[in-house]
């Protein structure tokens, strides 16, 4: 699958999305956005990929977010890269962004809205907004405050302030974070860690705690859930493997 600026690829039971206009920094335009979406729901209703990457081509940066020029020529009561990073929080399978270069205002949060996030030494992320006289969409200020802290978020949306690797490594932004030449292997290594574990367990305690953070988790719905695990093919491969010593081979059922 691929659209304007965009390629989607399966390797195994890895999909990757990988934004593909690096003569743009890779950048995305407004009218693209629910295509994007549309593509997104259909490795979602695909039960094969148990990793989602997102990345972006070329060495300079992951995106630049959206195109200036749409910014002052559409009505933002209705701002689809919001619901872009809305739909890549709710993604069943786990989803690891991988940061191969700079990375600048809307596009944080596509980031951000990943479960996990590898970032090349040297890339840097800028956030713009109050620059430019503009306020940051809600449900990207609302992911900032709940997973780095609001004082993360005053610092970028307040102060305006510029960080670089070390710094996203050091407040929580990146997970990982890698020299140039390893890493393609180190975003490997973890992602292949991840597609080991139980897809079942791992959707239900992504879901959960999505929305223990948002603060609606369902208790009534992790209740049934997790006592339904202890039932499921999965748990009795974890638990089979883990007395035979070996590695578990999960069917996600």
């Amino acid at each position: 699958m691929s659209g304007e600026a965009w390629r989607i690829g399966r390797e195994g039971a890895v999909a990757t999305v990988r934004l593909d206009r690096p003569d743009k920094h890779n950048m995305l335009g407004m009218a693209e956005a629910d295509r994007l979406i549309a593509d997104i729901d259909a490795l979602d209703a695909d039960d094969g990929p148990r990793a989602i990457v997102l990345t972006g081509s070329g060495e300079r940066s992951f995106s630049a977010g959206v195109d200036l020029d749409d910014v002052l020529t559409r009505d933002w009561s209705d701002n689809p890269l919001e619901r872009l990073a809305d739909r890549i929080e709710a993604l069943r399978p786990v989803t690891v962004c991988a940061l191969n270069g700079d990375v600048y205002g809307g596009a944080t949060d596509l980031a951000l809205a990943c479960d996990f996030r590898v970032g090349v030494e040297g890339m840097r992320l800028v956030m713009p907004p109050a620059r430019l006289g503009l306020v940051f969409h809600e449900s990207g200020l609302r992911r900032y405050v709940e997973r780095l802290g609001p004082q993360v978020a005053r610092r970028l949306f307040l102060a305006a302030e510029d960080m670089d690797a070390a710094t996203l490594l050091e407040i929580g932004y990146l997970d990982r974070l890698a020299p140039r030449e390893t890493f393609a292997a180190v975003l490997a290594a973890f992602v292949g860690r991840l597609v080991a574990l139980s897809p079942r367990s791992l959707a239900i305690s992504k879901k959960a705690i999505n929305a223990i953070a948002r603060g609606d988790l369902d208790s009534a719905w992790l209740k049934r859930e997790t006592v339904a695990c202890f039932g499921a093919e999965d748990a009795r491969e974890g638990l089979a493997a883990a007395r035979e010593k070996r590695a578990p081979v999960f069917k996600g059922r």
